[in-house]
């Protein structure tokens, strides 16, 4: 899939809420205008995360949005993703490109200019930068500062998108900074109109992103 910076401008971050259908709550969020969906399961067996991501492959390919899958190339490769996504602690950035070649698009997280150089370096399509208001998903999480999200933004040429905390009532905060987009987690599937709430927040990241 041909993948640019403006496929980052409203990315969500799937998240499970006890006594909702995952599926229609991601296909809600493709309806509601998400440009990219990455699936997160840590606890899940690979068999089963395998058969899951087939299923969320599919929601994405009706809405033609990249499907991302979080710190696992197997089951990136195995369900036919379009990328995988690491964290610092996830493995070498330029092992995983060796692995998948120019199939996958390669998302890296960095939190300073020396990793996003790094990961640029190494062979990373895009950066993920954060946490910028911190993580109602991820505890023992550091805060990124503005002026760090701006450094990384200009030192980099691939697209950076931040993340940690966004919602509506904050995002304008990060205008200026020169992302192309935000990833968000229970902003997205915490809503109970998660459609309607993905149309907001598109509209609302439109005046934030770098065009």
């Amino acid at each position: 899939m041909y993948f640019t910076g403006k496929d980052l401008l409203l990315y969500a971050v799937t998240e499970r809420y006890p006594g909702r259908d995952f599926f229609a709550q991601i296909e809600s969020a493709l309806k509601g205008g998400v440009t990219c969906l990455q699936l997160r399961e840590k606890h899940l067996r690979q068999s089963e995360f395998i058969e899951e991501a087939r299923i969320v492959k599919g929601l994405c390919e009706k809405y033609s949005v990249p499907l991302i899958i979080n710190d696992n190339v197997e089951v990136a490769l195995s369900c036919g993703a379009d990328g995988v996504h690491i964290g610092q602690d996830d493995g070498s950035v330029a092992e995983v490109r060796k692995i998948v070649g120019n199939r996958l698009i390669v998302g890296v997280s960095a939190h300073n200019v020396e990793e996003a150089l790094a990961a640029e370096k190494a062979g990373a399509d895009y950066l993920g930068s954060g946490a910028v208001f911190g993580s109602a998903t991820k505890s023992n999480v550091r805060l990124l500062p503005l002026e760090t999200l701006k450094n990384i933004c200009s030192s980099v040429k691939i697209p950076v998108v931040a993340i940690g905390g966004i919602n509506k009532d904050n995002i304008s905060r990060l205008a200026g900074s020169g992302i192309n987009g935000v990833a968000l987690v229970s902003a997205i599937f915490g809503s109970i109109d998660i459609e309607t709430e993905c149309r907001t927040l598109k509209r609302l990241a439109e005046k934030v992103a770098k065009g």
